[in-house]
């Protein structure tokens, strides 16, 4: 079984591009992992890719420093450098990619979103929705 879920932050905003044979979206971004049970403060900075319409979200929606879910598979490589050395790489493939964190792109990267797609007092003017969502007008609809 290879299964690997993650939660940190983006390191920078995700960078996408398409396979020009396919025109398949391809995003791929770094998560800081913060180490647990470290007596410093230690973190693992994992590469990311994402295909299809979760990465243009990805790239739509995320930014530096959102804090991010990732469940996918590790996949490792090589290549060959300029210098002829075989790189090694290890990444995870994402299957599905939460956002933790939500607000405008261009705000700051600080994760300053309530977690549910908009502030609190955003709410009252005009929330920042992403497609296919809703507000709630009033927590007490919540069923739970």
């Amino acid at each position: 079984m290879n299964n690997v879920v993650l939660i940190g932050r983006l390191t920078k905003d995700p960078e996408l591009r398409y396979i020009p044979e396919s025109q398949n979206a391809v995003a791929t971004f770094t998560l800081a992992v913060d180490r647990p049970f470290s007596k410093e403060k230690q973190a693992d900075f994992i590469r990311v890719t994402v295909f299809g319409k979760q990465a243009e979200n990805c790239e739509r929606f995320l930014a530096k420093g959102r804090l991010t879910a990732v469940q996918g598979r590790i996949q490792t490589g090589s290549y060959k450098n300029k210098e002829g050395a075989t790189v090694y790489t290890t990444d995870v493939v994402a299957d599905r990619v939460e956002f933790l964190d939500w607000g405008d792109k261009a705000a700051s990267g600080s994760g300053s979103g309530s977690g549910y797609g908009f502030d609190k007092q955003q709410s009252k003017g005009a929330p920042d929705i992403p497609e296919g969502f809703q507000a709630l007008e009033d927590d007490d609809d919540i069923p739970f």
